[in-house]
């Protein structure tokens, strides 16, 4: 059921990734693409995401209307929904799913404000160098948020991605949604839109709903920045339109690795393993540890438990592709494996896990210990769970605040700070060849 496999092995193997688009999609897929954007000539999911862009920016609403209607069967009224329909929505909800919306939503709040209260900018003004400097952090305008539709409702994703948004001080924050029948978006999305804060809602998805938010078309708005889980065709229009709009990250396969040491409970290891394959067979769940008594109870565990799990073959097409237990020396070799991966989740279910937190370098998020499993930080501990994935945690960071702001300079001189630094300004200057940044200085030391 799940494959237990040397270092060596895994570095060939499941410990590799798949660049975005790299794969080929279904021929009939892709004779789908070329038959709605009426390109026979594509090749790639990523040319049929351009066209589609491309017509969405042309055409605006016409177009969003006729991808909404070709590609996802989708047909409503008006594109927007009405502001008050989510508050609606929220209250036709079970009393036990609004209550743990509402729980989430607040705790999500409380961790971000306290990251607000940290970043609020700077100024120092020097009176013996003459210079006033500092940073100004103003808040984005306005922001998109994807929320996948369809047989797929994550509303937790909604609540992930929007409070940490009107925590940072965002004015205007708009949804777009594949409707999921003739009434548009599904309550479960708009239910978690109105307690998260957010303002606007769009009945679209897919890569028009990307090239809307970027361009913009009659009915809805452009967007500063789009962040949100997707689809192919949703993530490659990100990659496409980023430059004109800002992108909070490329979100690819979930995945989540596990280290684990002979103190770990075998069932509950294989329970995280499974939260995490259930989501996608594209999904990545992994488990480093030395112990080979650990590895092989595990593997029995997860035979067992997915035995009576609803989404078994979800389950089984990922646990076959890319997951697996992967046999190391010693924990440190699994930490350096681990690193090497940058995990979107890491999960340390170890005798004394805190100890190696310290020699954690890479990962979007790290729960330390066997109750900080990773499906409960998914719903309610507090910080985003939107993070970085496909090894991008080397670099990117899981949404907060500061993705929802910018950083504005501020440069102060006075009349000594000039005569002080202008010359040299001068001197580089022009040795960049740059004489009229050169003069626009020298004038003002003249006087």
């Amino acid at each position: 059921m799940i494959r237990i496999l040397t270092v060596e092995e895994a570095r060939q193997t499941i410990l590799k990734r798949e660049l975005l688009g790299e794969g080929e999609i279904p021929p009939e897929r892709l004779e789908r693409l070329r038959e709605a954007t009426k390109r026979p000539h594509i090749r790639s999911a990523a040319e049929g995401v351009a066209a589609i862009i491309e017509d969405v920016r042309t055409h605006g609403d016409e177009a969003v209307r006729y991808y909404n209607q070709v590609l996802d069967g989708a047909e409503v009224g008006d594109l927007e929904v009405p502001p008050e329909r989510m508050a609606e929505a929220f209250q036709r909800l079970p009393s036990h799913i609004q209550q743990a919306l509402t729980h989430s939503a607040e705790r999500v709040r409380r961790f971000h404000e306290e990251q607000a209260r940290r970043e609020t900018g700077w100024q120092h003004a020097n009176a013996a160098d003459g210079t006033t400097l500092g940073q100004l952090v103003r808040p984005l305008e306005r922001v998109g948020i994807y929320a996948p539709g369809g047989q797929a409702l994550y509303p937790s994703s909604v609540i992930m991605a929007a409070v940490p948004a009107v925590v940072a001080g965002v004015r205007e924050i708009v949804l777009v949604s594949p409707p999921s029948g003739p009434d548009g978006i599904a309550d479960l999305i708009l239910g978690a839109a109105h307690v998260s804060g957010v303002t606007r809602a769009f009945n679209v998805g897919g890569a028009q709903a990307i090239a809307a938010l970027a361009y913009g078309t009659e009915s809805i708005p452009r967007v500063d920045k789009i962040l949100g889980p997707g689809g192919l065709f949703v993530v490659l229009a990100m990659k496409q339109v980023f430059g004109v709009t800002g992108i909070a990250g490329l979100p690819g396969p979930t995945e989540t690795l596990l280290i684990a040491d002979d103190s770990a409970n075998p069932a509950l290891v294989a329970a995280d393993l499974l939260a995490q394959a259930e989501h996608d067979v594209l999904a990545s769940a992994l488990l480093l540890t030395p112990s080979r008594r650990l590895a092989e109870a595990v593997a029995e565990e997860v035979a067992r438990q997915v035995a009576v799990l609803p989404r078994r073959p979800i389950i089984e097409g990922s646990l076959q592709r890319g997951s697996g237990i992967v046999l190391t020396r010693d924990i440190a070799e699994a930490v350096a494996l681990a690193n090497d991966y940058a995990p979107e989740h890491l999960c340390l279910l170890l005798e004394d896990p805190w100890a190696w937190v310290p020699h954690i370098q890479h990962a979007g998020g790290v729960f330390v210990g066997e109750t900080a499993c990773e499906a409960l930080g998914d719903y309610i501990v507090g910080p985003s769970h939107i993070m970085p994935t496909s090894r991008t945690a080397r670099f990117s960071s899981p949404v907060n605040v500061r993705d929802f702001q910018k950083i504005i300079s501020l440069f102060g001189v006075n009349e000594d700070a000039l005569q002080r630094l202008g010359p040299d300004a001068i001197a580089l200057a022009e040795a960049e060849g740059l004489q009229a940044h050169a003069e626009a200085i020298r004038k003002r030391l003249r006087g």
